[in-house]
């Protein structure tokens, strides 16, 4: 009874001191993996100390080679296998060696002086009698010959009709074509264009009496307010519409050859707009 009792014992403490043993393994193990990441920080602290001091050896080397008056003994005793930094940037200021400013002279001449001088020409007496006038009885002399300068209307700021005005008039000008009075859209449009050569619309007011021309039958009026159109406004926008307008004008006069030509003239000297698109069609329609 005694043996089995000391077995049951033996039995029962073998799990303790198992548990005991890897307990203190592990702490073991914990201890030295601490140990070993400390002594490799250490390693590396050490790593980057010998790297500064070798930086700093060096500077002092060079330094004192650098210095007048070191001994010879003094520059041999710069190591050979120590590694040079870079230098910082005033230390490579300072050894750039000294360059001297040397002035060179411009190998060009200064350019030649060019005459400014300017004949004067006196005009020619038909120019003249152009814009002068004889000076009448009692007006003061402006010059020795007697004679003025001639003032007229359209010099005259004056006299120059309010530019609102002159929209407005033409506005309601183009509305009497669209409203029906075509008679009267036309004698007003024929009339500002007349009377306002110059302005910005005089060439679209000839067009639309064209136009207003067409409407009532009368093309051979209509062609002629066209041929006017195309001779007074050549750089106007409604130069090209007018030339396709007269075109149908000839074809309504049985002038089918004139229509070909101004069709052509249109496609040739303005392709790719779109005048000379309309054109090519037309041309295409018309009879061999």
């Amino acid at each position: 009874m005694l043996e089995r009792s000391a077995i049951f014992r033996l039995l029962a403490a073998a799990p303790l001191c198992a548990l005991c043993a890897c307990a203190t393994t592990s702490a073991s193990q914990a201890e030295v993996g601490a140990l070993q990441a400390e002594l490799r920080a250490l390693r590396e602290s050490q790593t980057r100390l010998v790297d500064r001091l070798e930086r700093l050896e060096a500077h002092s080397a060079v330094e004192r080679a650098r210095t007048p008056g070191s001994s010879p003994a003094t520059k041999q005793a710069i190591p050979a296998s120590v590694r040079v930094a870079a230098p910082a940037q005033d230390e490579a200021l300072t050894m750039t060696p000294e360059l001297s400013v040397v002035k060179l002279k411009p190998r060009f001449e200064p350019a030649p002086r060019l005459a400014t001088q300017v004949a004067v020409v006196e005009p020619e007496s038909e120019q003249v009698e152009m814009f002068i006038s004889n000076v009448p009885d009692g007006a003061p002399e402006s010059g020795s010959g007697g004679a003025t300068m001639v003032t007229t209307r359209e010099d005259d700021p004056a006299d120059q009709p309010d530019p609102d005005v002159l929209e407005a008039d033409y506005e309601k000008s183009v509305s009497l074509l669209r409203t029906g009075n075509v008679e009267g859209g036309v004698q007003r449009l024929r009339r500002f264009s007349e009377e306002n050569p110059r302005h910005p619309r005089a060439d679209n007011a000839l067009y639309f009496s064209g136009l207003g021309q067409m409407g009532l039958n009368e093309f051979k009026d209509a062609a002629r307010t066209f041929e006017r159109l195309i001779a007074t406004y050549p750089a106007g926008d409604a130069m090209l519409d007018g030339m396709l307008r007269l075109a149908e004008c000839r074809m309504r006069l049985n002038q089918a050859a004139d229509a070909r030509a101004l069709y052509t003239r249109v496609v040739t000297q303005f392709p790719g707009t779109a005048a000379a698109t309309q054109a090519e069609q037309r041309l295409a329609a018309l009879p061999q």
